[in-house]
């Protein structure tokens, strides 16, 4: 008797096919805004039918979330680089990270902005699940912080008055708080207050 087979029927995925929606989300969500980018438009933007989306992805929001979780890889290791390079003081590596941000923001033109703080703007209240991925790379990225800001405290270029998680929270909410009002006024004027405030006066 011939036993039946559980696998998929049809044209088996080509290779990089994945990771190349995950690079156009990445790119449309970016650019566009998470609802005004379609599964269609994301399948056409790399050459696939958008019955191949659903091959690898269920729904528009498990994608959602793989393209969250591909921004913060791609943005860790940056952030790794600068702000853990134990060669330069603490306060130093923090202020050159948002120095090379606002440069990066200048250069551009005011746009776009940070990809978790747009997407959080759209579909954290309507997403349970894209709500955790934002959660845990805004957490992640907020112990880079916090492990830089106790440091300095440890070497006593920062006070202690306050604990260096609760900083390093504000210095993030700050931080996109900037990027919003800087979208809105195409103009840099809101990072350059975030990082006088932060580093002149809040870590000095």
């Amino acid at each position: 008797m011939k036993s039946s087979s559980s696998g998929r029927r049809g044209p088996k995925p080509k290779p990089g096919t994945r990771d190349n929606l995950v690079k156009a989300g990445l790119r449309m969500f970016h650019n566009e805004g998470y609802a005004a980018t379609g599964v269609q438009g994301i399948a056409e933007s790399v050459g696939v039918p958008k019955g191949s989306f659903y091959n690898h992805f269920p729904s528009k929001e498990v994608f959602g979330a793989e393209v969250l979780d591909a921004y913060f890889d791609r943005n860790e290791e940056k952030l790794r680089s600068v702000v853990c390079d134990s060669g330069i003081p603490p306060l130093a590596r923090l202020q050159a990270y948002f120095d090379e941000r606002i440069k990066a923001f200048e250069t551009a033109g005011f746009v776009r902005g940070c990809l978790l703080g747009n997407i959080s703007a759209e579909v954290a209240d309507h997403s349970v699940l894209m709500r955790q991925h934002l959660s845990r790379h805004f957490g992640s990225w907020t112990r880079f912080f916090e492990a830089c800001i106790a440091q300095a405290q440890d070497e006593g270029t920062v006070g202690r008055d306050l604990p260096a998680a609760l900083l390093a929270r504000f210095v993030l909410n700050s931080w996109e708080g900037a990027l919003l009002r800087m979208r809105a006024e195409k103009s840099n004027e809101p990072l350059r207050d975030f990082r006088a405030i932060i580093f002149d006066v809040l870590l000095k």
